[in-house]
């Protein structure tokens, strides 16, 4: 698959945090930064996106780049609400959307690199322009939509619940 060792080490890191993700919103229906799996999502997601400003398959600054920056600024902005913003439930609406926004952005370069290597020899796409990674990233994108509202709901009751 042509990785070099940075690029394996930042693989291994970023699969991990997404199925932390993953298991974090089957149970607490988000990414939560109170427990475990929101922690390894949070911590790996911050390596993971450290380490890819080190890798370029295509040589120099590319958007690959640009969403690490992007990803390692919505998870940084929600670490601080919840680690300063305790007590406003308000502040939850925010720290939710920016997990969940930075978990999207991180699969659009996750489905363009995996489907374009594997499986190897004859991977499931060409290239980045190929109609199986456009319509991947459309299922994604109405997850994505779908478990804001979601996330958004349940916040609202627990913030009308709470009086607020």
């Amino acid at each position: 698959m042509g990785l070099s060792n940075l690029g394996i080490f930042h693989t291994i890191i970023g699969i991990l945090a997404i199925a932390t993700a993953v298991i974090s919103y089957v149970k607490y229906g988000k990414i939560n930064l109170a427990e475990l799996y929101g922690k390894i999502y949070f911590y790996g997601t911050v390596i993971t996106s450290l380490t890819a400003l080190g890798i370029s398959k295509h040589g120099g600054f590319n958007p690959g780049h640009v969403f690490s920056i992007l990803i390692l600024i919505f998870v940084c902005v929600a670490y601080f609400l919840y680690s300063k913003k305790k007590g406003s439930n308000r502040s939850r609406y925010f720290e939710n959307f920016f997990l969940s926004f930075s978990f999207f952005l991180s699969w659009l370069p996750t489905i363009n690199e995996t489907f374009t290597r594997i499986p190897i020899g004859h991977p499931l796409a060409s290239d980045s322009t190929d109609p199986v990674i456009g319509k991947t990233l459309l299922i994604i994108l109405v997850l994505f939509i779908v478990g804001s509202v979601y996330q958004f709901r349940k916040q609202k009751k627990i913030n009308t619940d709470a009086g607020l």
